[in-house]
């Protein structure tokens, strides 16, 4: 904790120099650092506090005490495991942010509706971490289900926790859309991206863009847009394309679209650095579509597998209602060097 004071102390003294705000955004990025690192260090002193008062009253060998104290003491232990469990979170923008992508994979229907329960997997976990959700794009399926969905996750450590989500998952079941009922193997692709805060990092001029407006689509063309609300903005430079189309004005999906674009950006600028310094150490391995990280299992039997950590749950609706805790903490324990 002292690194963290030193470091406190550095960034309020930048934020008394009378020309901090000559830069606005470096500015911004101070106050946020410092806003940060206090409740950080105001947190563990409130726990610490709370550690203490606990073995003050435990220590007076009071029976009856001792019984009403309980409840409190499991509330630390939990608290305890989640701070061992933020220490691992050390990444340059774990404490930050996510963009969650959900793409559904070959399949047609099937996969569409695996897409769909994904999406409502994550919002359900979501919205269990105390997180704000927000769709910013969602494709539907033309029967079920959807084709694509992006969706910004908002609070602390939402892109360290989300991070070990990204890849393919597949889905084992009855299908429901099979006359014949039989088992259909499904995938879907998640992809988790950083949000960026500090725009000096990924800068995109006007010149570098294609932007294009047209009507928003809705399922069973009931809530189609009359006007031309959704925005399509194409990177020239590297091919990408994003779109948002959720909101009803033209400027809230331009600035979502932007959004998307840098964090897309900023993975590929990330991928090419992880790349280069495997190459250096002769380690990199290129992913693959069909390399899933994870397995659902609802036919023959019910079972949910990380194939990275072998951490598994025989409750498959409980994961499926959001109870994802457990495969981020084994996955995380795992990958302690790779932040």
């Amino acid at each position: 904790m002292a690194d963290r004071e030193n470091e406190l102390a550095e960034l309020e003294k930048q934020a008394e120099d009378p020309n901090l705000w000559d830069d606005p955004e470096n500015a911004q990025q101070v106050m946020k650092g410092i806003s940060d690192i206090r409740e950080e260090i105001n947190g563990w002193a409130s726990f610490e506090k709370r550690i203490n008062d606990i073995s003050e009253l435990a220590s007076l060998e009071d029976e009856t005490l001792r019984a009403d104290l309980e409840p409190e003491i499991d509330a630390i232990e939990k608290e305890l495991e989640k701070r061992e469990l933020n220490t691992l979170l050390s990444g340059k923008y774990d404490k930050g942010n996510a963009l969650l992508a959900i793409h559904a994979g070959a399949g047609g229907t099937d996969s569409q509706d695996w897409a769909a329960i994904l999406q409502r997997m994550y919002l359900r976990w979501c919205e269990s971490k105390g997180y704000q959700a927000e769709i910013l794009d969602l494709t539907e399926g033309e029967e079920a289900g959807i084709k694509s969905a992006t969706i910004s996750v908002t609070g602390r450590y939402a892109y360290g926790y989300l991070r070990p989500e990204k890849g393919v998952h597949r889905l084992v079941r009855l299908s429901p859309f099979d006359t014949n009922h039989r088992r259909h193997t499904s995938f879907a692709l998640i992809e988790i991206l950083p949000e960026v805060d500090n725009t000096s990092e990924i800068t995109i001029t006007p010149d570098e863009i294609r932007i294009d407006v047209y009507k928003s689509s809705g399922a069973g063309g009931q809530n189609v847009q009359k006007n031309s609300t959704a925005v399509r903005i194409t990177h020239l430079a590297s091919g990408l394309v994003v779109s948002c189309q959720n909101e009803r004005s033209q400027t809230q999906n331009r600035e979502n679209a932007m959004r998307v674009l840098k964090a897309r950006l900023l993975e590929i600028k990330q991928a090419a650095q992880d790349k280069q310094m495997a190459d250096l150490r002769g380690e990199y391995t290129k992913a693959e579509w069909g390399s899933q990280i994870r397995s659902y299992v609802l036919h023959p039997y019910q079972m949910v597998k990380d194939h990275r950590t072998d951490y598994e749950m025989g409750n498959t609706q409980a994961v499926l209602d959001g109870n994802l805790d457990g495969f981020i903490e084994a996955y995380l324990k795992n990958n302690i060097d790779n932040g």
